[in-house]
């Protein structure tokens, strides 16, 4: 693996529960792992948003950061980041991605209305339908299998958007790309592809927004992949890739490096005015949106930090590293391998195809079994209480193991491995889930589940 471009100058100390204990606890936990304290976890995959390490310049940042109420010289140099990295002359900050996105749909979306995506992830969609407006996916006809090689399996379908365009354009008020794609095991998004998206959206009078959470990775995996950017920087990529939409949104807790913050950058004068109103009645003033002069100060660096090709080849490497030692234990995971998560494919790891919550009962097993936690991307955070139309697009019974940006070492992600080589010896005796609570909106954040026996029929197989 390549070696971390960093030295480590300060450690947290971990402790993995007794057995006995990780039991009691996702019992206590209804067997929702968002649920289990912290302190209770020997390895930390639940996400990337806002775990990892800051770098020594981040903390120092900190130290200076200007905590005027109005006017901060935090905030400039945070403006001139963000105009830096992405073209966008407005800004405006948000305490995470999720007050961005409140801010932005609250905003400008009108019930009934339709947003089209290449994939909405989880509070994309739940800002997006709490409105009442219907999220759309429509992902790359190669995006729904995980064993297919694509090198942009995070497209978007866009003979569909066209499609849906053409029929209704008038429901619809702007188009959104997310990238890299999360809800599809964070694939890439092509520049021929945001190319294509905003010629349509052009065609058709709408604007493209782009969230993007991840545009780093999202940036490099052009870079490696397509021969035409071979030799471009990320920053040359990054100018380029948003310079085919008209504003974006984005959680800094990922490729800002950061463990709070997020934003909303725009070219319309407009639509910034109006966007400021709400933020200012919801967030904050316009040159702090809820965060610390210390945040903003932090941000700043980060986002420049994570457009640092050495930065994002070990990034990726730790995702290669265990994607490949889970494929030498035979665990089925998607491919190819995104760059912040292994996405194991929990369909095809249980023999039983009519399992409910299959990657719910993976990821219950695996904190029993190794004090890890996970995430369930299928059933239990995309589920019944979701629309047909809304989600047409999308199928798939994935977990993801999501690895904090600076923060684990080779021999912590050899450990997950051997859990689940551990795993896949006794998967048949892992107990079945049942949910007895799940919420209308995020229902995975706070879903309760209970242990049914495991068929006689899956044990006698």
């Amino acid at each position: 693996m390549v070696p971390e471009p960093y030295r480590i100058k300060m450690v947290e100390p971990i402790t993995l529960a007794s057995r006995e204990q990780r039991y009691a606890i996702l019992a206590d936990a209804r067997y929702n792992l968002f649920q289990v304290p912290a302190e209770m976890v020997f390895i930390d995959l639940l996400t990337d948003s806002g775990t990892g390490a800051m770098s020594s310049q981040q903390w120092a940042a900190m130290m200076t950061g200007d905590e005027s109420y109005a006017g901060a010289k935090s905030f400039y140099e945070f403006r001139n980041a963000v105009e830096q990295i992405f073209g966008f002359p407005m800004v405006l900050p948000a305490h995470q991605g999720r007050g961005a996105e409140r801010v932005f749909f609250s905003s400008l979306l009108k019930k009934g209305q339709i947003i089209p995506s290449n994939a909405h992830f989880d509070t994309t969609r739940a800002n997006i339908e709490a409105l009442g407006g219907i999220a759309v996916d429509l992902p790359a006809d190669c995006a729904n299998d995980p064993s297919r090689h694509c090198s942009f399996k995070g497209n978007m379908d866009t003979d569909r958007l066209s499609e849906m365009l053409e029929t209704s354009a008038d429901r619809i008020p702007f188009v959104m790309l997310t990238i890299t794609n999360n809800r599809c095991a964070g694939q890439p998004v092509s520049m021929g592809n945001v190319r294509r998206i905003s010629e349509l959206c052009k065609q058709y009078g709408k604007p493209l927004y782009i969230d993007a959470a991840r545009h780093a990775e999202n940036s490099f995996f052009i870079q490696r992949r397509d021969p035409k950017y071979v030799g471009a920087t990320i920053q040359e990529i990054s100018l380029e890739f948003f310079s085919y939409s008209d504003g974006m949104l984005m959680s800094a807790k990922k490729d800002g490096l950061c463990n709070i913050g997020g934003l909303i950058a725009l070219r319309d004068q407009e639509i910034y005015n109006c966007l400021k109103d709400t933020l200012i009645l919801t967030e904050g003033f316009t040159t702090y949106g809820g965060l610390a002069g210390r945040d903003l100060a932090a941000m700043a660096v980060g986002l420049r930090e994570a457009t640092s090709e050495e930065y994002l080849e070990h990034r990726t490497a730790q995702v290669e590293f265990l994607g490949r030692e889970l494929q030498d234990r035979g665990i089925p995971i998607y491919t190819p391998l995104g760059g912040h998560a292994v996405y194991v494919d929990a369909d095809r790891f249980f023999s039983d195809p009519k399992r409910p919550f299959p990657g719910q009962s993976l990821v219950t097993s695996l904190y029993l079994e190794g004090g890890i936690r996970s995430c369930d991307l299928g059933s239990t955070m995309f589920g019944e209480n979701d629309s047909p139309e809304s989600r047409e697009g999308i199928h798939m019974e994935l977990i993801r193991l999501a690895i904090p940006r600076r923060t684990y070492t080779e021999s912590h992600l050899r450990y997950v491995a051997n859990i689940f080589e551990q795993l896949k010896e006794m998967k048949d005796r892992i107990p079945y889930l049942r949910c007895t609570y799940r919420a209308k909106f995020l229902g995975h954040f706070t879903a309760q589940f209970e242990t049914t026996p495991v068929p006689a029929t899956v044990l006698n197989a």
